[in-house]
C-alpha cells in the first residue's frame, strides 16, 4: 500500500491525509458510483499516455471504433455511442477528416445527413491504436479468470442498460 499523502488545509495548523486509490473511502469502502468513476479516470489517463504519440485521444479512439463496428453512422450516432456531446463529435469528425481518417457521404435517402466511415488510412490508425488498448485491457483484466471477467463485463452491460432506463 501507498503511504497517504499529506497536503496542508487553508487552515496552516491543521493536516489531512488523503488516502491513495484503493484505500479507505477510495477503496473497498467507497461507493461503487465513485469507484466506477476513479477506476475510468485511471483507464483515461493510460489510456491517452499510450495513445500520444499518434497523436489520438481517448473520444477520437472511441469514435474510430464505433465508425469501424457500425459504418456510416451519422454525427449524432456517433455522439450518443460514444457518450460525447454533438459539438464535441463536430470537432473531433473535423479533425479526423481532415487528417484523412474517415470520409462523409450523404444519407441515400436523407440526404442532409452525412454519414462516416473509415478510410484505409483510418483503418491503419485504429488497427494501431486497438493494439495498445488491448495491452490496456490486458492490465485491466490480469488476475481474472475466464468466469470472473465475463461477471464482471456482464455486470458493467446491465447497469449501463439499467440505469439508462431511469
Amino acid at each position: 500500500m501507498r503511504k497517504p499523502r499529506q497536503i496542508t488545509n487553508t487552515q496552516p495548523e491543521r493536516t489531512v491525509a488523503l488516502p491513495a486509490p484503493g484505500e479507505g473511502k477510495r477503496g473497498e469502502e467507497g461507493y461503487l458510483g465513485y469507484l466506477l468513476r476513479q477506476a475510468q479516470a485511471a483507464v483515461r489517463l493510460s489510456m491517452e499516455r499510450s495513445l500520444a504519440d499518434l497523436g489520438v485521444t481517448p473520444p477520437q479512439f472511441a469514435v474510430l471504433t464505433m465508425l469501424k463496428a457500425y459504418p456510416g453512422l451519422s454525427g449524432a450516432e456517433v455522439a450518443r455511442l460514444t457518450f460525447l456531446t454533438p459539438q464535441t463529435v463536430g470537432v473531433i469528425i473535423g479533425n479526423l477528416e481532415r487528417d484523412g481518417a474517415i470520409r462523409k457521404s450523404p444519407h441515400p435517402v436523407h440526404g442532409r445527413i452525412l454519414q462516416w466511415t473509415l478510410t484505409a488510412r483510418g483503418k491503419t490508425l485504429l488497427k494501431t491504436c486497438r493494439e495498445r488498448v488491448l495491452a490496456l485491457e490486458q492490465r485491466l483484466a490480469a488476475g481474472l479468470d475466464a468466469k470472473a471477467d465475463a461477471t464482471i463485463r456482464r455486470w458493467l452491460a446491465r447497469i449501463a442498460a439499467e440505469l439508462q432506463e431511469d
